[in-house]
């Protein structure tokens, strides 16, 4: 039988210099990954990185950054060699990559279209295709999505509109890749206590979102933390391995399907 735990594997995180991707990172490295490879989007973010690199070296584990626009093919493909040929070929891959836009349909332009599209669902796409490629065989993939994926609300259709392709490559990579005995997810979290989320919210939306979840009476800050999810990552590339093909939303009770 495979063996399923972290301890002295190759991790690679796609968006892990900060918010949840950096807290990932120094999660499986205390859990004992051997070596983790931070990617990062772009110079703005340089010094999360190697802080994160820093406190994962902390940990015991080999880290190294790569920077790198992730919306082309090349790009994806390039991370993923980069990453194998510091360290090995990763037995572990999450990508965190995403961009929110709140605005209606009406007033969304084709260039935020493509940029969105770009962002959310092609890299995601390239990703599962070189973690395909690249993964040692009884490897994991999981890629975030949104708890919105179980919403009926305005605003959010260029966003989680182009999460949504992510539960169909989800679900073809784990019939492709499963006779390798590599297993494929996606979590959905809700809205997380990040930078990543109060930009596109306005101060009503923020109070909203602290309120909707069925448990947002018991989470810090009313919002999804994101201490709460890396358990479920950590789990689902590990002991959860038997999972796959599935669009997991962990967000307390916030939407649901």
């Amino acid at each position: 039988m495979a063996n399923h735990d972290i301890r002295g594997k190759t991790v690679l995180i796609a968006g892990g210099a900060k918010n949840l991707g950096g807290l990932l990172a120094r999660d499986l490295a205390a859990h004992g990954a051997r070596a983790v490879a931070i990617h990062y989007n772009s110079a703005a973010t340089t010094a999360d990185a190697e802080a994160t690199v820093q406190a994962v070296r902390a940990a015991g584990a080999e880290a190294l950054a790569l920077q790198a626009d992730l919306t082309t093919a090349g790009a994806m493909e390039k991370l993923f060699d980069d990453a194998a040929a510091a360290f090995g070929r990763p037995d572990i891959a999450i990508n965190t990559v995403g961009k929110v836009l709140k605005k209606p349909i009406a007033q969304i332009t084709e260039a935020e279209f493509d940029e969105m599209s770009a962002v959310n669902a092609k890299s995601a796409f390239f990703f599962l295709r070189e973690a395909g490629r690249m993964l040692n065989d009884n490897g994991k993939a999981c890629t975030l999505v949104t708890s919105l994926l179980g919403a009926f609300t305005p605003f959010y259709a260029a966003y989680a509109g182009m999460k949504a392709p992510v539960e169909h490559f989800t679900r073809a990579a784990a019939k492709e890749l499963g006779e390798r005995g590599i297993s494929v997810t996606a979590i959905g979290p809700g809205p997380m206590d990040t930078s990543f989320f109060y930009p596109a919210e306005g101060a009503d939306a923020v109070a909203y979102h602290k309120g909707a979840a069925a448990l947002s009476a018991f989470s810090k800050t009313g919002l999804t933390d994101i201490e709460d999810i890396v358990p479920f990552i950590r789990f689902l590339v590990s002991d959860g391995w038997w999972m796959t093909g599935q669009t997991i939303l962990v967000n307390g009770g916030y939407t649901t399907k």
